[in-house]
């Protein structure tokens, strides 16, 4: 069962392209979903019906999960049996045809630019291991990329000298600017920290850990959650809130949709569009506080 975790968490990685927080979500479902199954004597998901994963519904129902919660798990489970029909180990797909009534989408976490200042000031060049963070932070607001290709970068990605950055980490390749604060913050890095930090030579990628080799997701996980904290930031900040808020600071300032679902790398407009609900909220409410008029009564 745990390798075929793993091979699905691949499939989601490489095939589907998800975010961190969905790859995260889904993996927890799944692994719950299994050790339901084992509970009630189903030692493969492949032996499970129609009507086992109705009652797995219900079960989540009566432990008081939101219907947002359960929503997410039939997508979850259902994109597991997908997976698994995929790879030939399983002929159907015993979610079909379970449907659950539409909730309202959560909008994401944005920071606000203070925010995004104060988080990034953290992270100080005065050790190698702060150089190499404020390296990797600033990089991760200037460009929006996922810490799945923050962490799969490559030293070759990165062109410096112009500022852009080659990330491939989508299904579509894609070319984004760097700003020079985070151009300094990595070439400092590299020529400061990187240098010394790398024992193998053909060691290609760009951020390693102080071993020397690639950093891990739930490694950088835990860097940006110890510097939120230590920031006093209230949010809930995870590696995608740097790339939400890139986003949204981006569509706040000007930039045309389009450019930025280019850079975020999404296959379709309307995953972007949510940033423009955001911001028709936000300037919404400044409208409703500050207006003479929409304050009279």
């Amino acid at each position: 069962m745990q390798d075929l975790h793993q091979q699905f968490e691949t499939y989601l990685v490489d095939t589907k392209g998800v975010s961190d927080n969905t790859l995260e979500s889904y993996m927890r479902d799944i692994r719950q979903y299994d050790s339901y199954l084992k509970t009630i004597g189903i030692d493969s998901p492949v032996d499970a019906t129609a009507e086992t994963f109705t009652k797995y519904i219900d079960t989540l129902g009566r432990a008081g999960r939101s219907n947002a919660t359960m929503t997410r798990v039939v997508a979850s489970v259902r994109c597991y049996y997908i997976f698994l029909n995929t790879i030939g180990v399983a002929g159907g797909n015993p979610v079909n045809g379970v449907k659950l009534e539409r909730t309202e989408k959560k909008l994401p976490e944005i920071m606000t630019g203070k925010e995004v200042d104060l988080l990034l000031s953290q992270a100080v060049s005065t050790d190698p291991k702060g150089c190499r963070d404020k390296a990797m932070l600033e990089l991760l607001y200037a460009t929006g990329i996922r810490v799945s290709e923050l962490i799969g970068l490559n030293i070759d990605d990165v062109n410096l000298d112009i500022g852009i950055l080659h990330c491939t980490g989508s299904k579509n390749e894609r070319v984004i600017p760097i700003y020079p604060q985070a151009v300094a913050a990595i070439h400092d890095y590299v020529n400061r920290v990187r240098s010394i930090t790398v024992l193998d030579r053909n060691e290609q990628a760009l951020f390693v850990n102080m071993n020397g080799s690639r950093l891990t997701r739930q490694g950088f996980w835990k860097i940006i959650k110890q510097y939120a904290k230590q920031a006093g930031i209230k949010k809930d900040i995870t590696p995608h809130t740097l790339r939400h808020s890139f986003a949204a600071h981006l569509l706040e300032n000007g930039a045309q949709l389009k450019d930025i679902q280019e850079m975020l790398g999404h296959s379709d407009i309307s995953s972007t569009q949510v940033y423009a609900h955001i911001m028709k909220d936000k300037y919404s409410n400044v409208y409703n506080k500050f207006h003479p008029r929409a304050r009279a009564k």
